[in-house]
C-alpha cells in the first residue's frame, strides 16, 4: 500500500505563492508516477498537474499552466507544486495522487490518493 502525505495548504492572498508538498512512502512507492488535483467548494475534483510514468514530462490543466509548477527531489522522495500569481478560484482542497499503471490525469486513473490539504487565497 502506497501512502501519500501533503502538506503546505494554508491561506493566501491574490497574486501570492505557496508551495505544496507530497511525499509518498510504503512498501510499493517506487514506480508511482505521480500528480495533483483539487476539488473547489462545490465543485467536482478535477486535474492539476503530473509527472508521466517516467518522471521526464510534465502536464497541466489550462487553468493553471504558466502559473503552476509540479517539481520533484528525488533525494527527498518528494513532489511538490509551486502555486505562483493564485486567483480567489483556485481556493480549493489540493490533493496528491499517484498511479503505478499510467499518469494520473483524471479521477479514474488515479490508484492512490493522499487526505488533502486546503488552499484557501483571498481576494
Amino acid at each position: 500500500q502506497v501512502e501519500l502525505v501533503e502538506s503546505g495548504g494554508g491561506f493566501v492572498q491574490a497574486g501570492g505563492s505557496l508551495r505544496l508538498s507530497c511525499a509518498p512512502s510504503g512498501r510499493t512507492a517506487i514506480n508511482v508516477a505521480m500528480g495533483w488535483f483539487r476539488q473547489g467548494p462545490g465543485k467536482e475534483r478535477e486535474f492539476v498537474a503530473a509527472f508521466s510514468r517516467t518522471g521526464y514530462v510534465t502536464f497541466y490543466a489550462d487553468s493553471v499552466k504558466g502559473r503552476f509548477a509540479i517539481s520533484r527531489d528525488n533525494d527527498k522522495n518528494t513532489v511538490y507544486l509551486q502555486m505562483n500569481s493564485v486567483k480567489p478560484e483556485d481556493t480549493a482542497v489540493y490533493y496528491c495522487a499517484g498511479t503505478q499503471s499510467g499518469t494520473p490525469r483524471s479521477t479514474r486513473e488515479v490508484e492512490y490518493w493522499g487526505k488533502g490539504t486546503l488552499v484557501t487565497v483571498s481576494s
